[in-house]
């Protein structure tokens, strides 16, 4: 059984949904390890043994590729691997394979981090710095318009076909009120959104760990995420 260590946040869900895409079920073939960020259970030393970056989500699987297990930590090498180990959600042919990879990329290297940012100064930041609101806040719009045309003449962000680029980018669009969007402007990829939304492996997805996430609202939870513990040498 396929061992998930994960939270209910946009990086977790990228992998819930992938494990459900492939058919496989909570319970029968793979387990989720809540980490709860809030209290600090990224910095156990169990968990930094398989997720050294101590973020999640991290992923143990019994049965590796060469039949030893295997252990990962990244969303985004995960989704990669589970695609390799099912044979689902990323093409074959180099061609299709590099467009679906280069939308991962996009994601791995701006969708999250840029999203994760307009998140932190609009809703977390300790003090309201109206130059970072502004700055990230813009900056989601753009990769927002990026993903609306992007679709003008396609059904899915990397080709006509549902793939990890799907996966990898939709739960960050989740909370998109956060991220001070308006769905009016970009109606493309408000289309899109509603067609993953409806899909039941991505309700399925979601809905892991649902009921223990909770607002970012305590000075604890608030100095583990975003203080001085965070920065800690380890």
């Amino acid at each position: 059984m396929i061992d998930v260590y994960s939270w209910p946040t946009p990086n977790g869900h990228k992998v819930h949904i992938m494990l459900e895409e492939c058919g496989q079920r909570l319970g029968r073939d793979w387990q989720v390890h809540a980490v709860d960020i809030g209290k600090g259970d990224q910095f156990n030393p169990a968990f930094l043994a398989i997720s050294p970056n101590n973020k999640i989500p991290a992923m143990t699987d019994p049965n590796g590729p060469d039949g030893k297990p295997i252990s990962l930590f990244e969303s985004g090498a995960i989704l990669v691997y589970l695609a390799s180990k099912f044979g689902k959600l990323l093409p074959r042919s180099d061609r299709q394979k590099f467009e679906v990879l280069q939308w991962l990329m996009f994601q791995m290297g701006g969708v999250g981090p840029m999203l994760g940012q307009a998140h932190h100064f609009r809703i977390y930041a300790p003090e309201q710095v109206e130059y970072a609101i502004n700055r990230y806040t813009n900056e989601a719009r753009r990769l927002y318009g990026v993903m609306d045309r992007c679709l003008k003449d396609r059904k899915f962000i990397a080709g006509n076909q549902y793939t990890i680029a799907d996966i990898a980018i939709f739960p960050w669009l989740r909370s998109w009120q956060n991220q001070g969007i308006d769905w009016a402007d970009y109606p493309r990829l408000k289309d899109w959104f509603d067609r993953i939304t409806e899909r039941p492996a991505v309700q399925r997805g979601v809905a892991v760990l649902a009921e223990a996430r909770r607002p970012v609202t305590d000075e604890q939870s608030r100095s583990i995420l975003f203080g001085e513990q965070q920065y800690a040498r380890r």
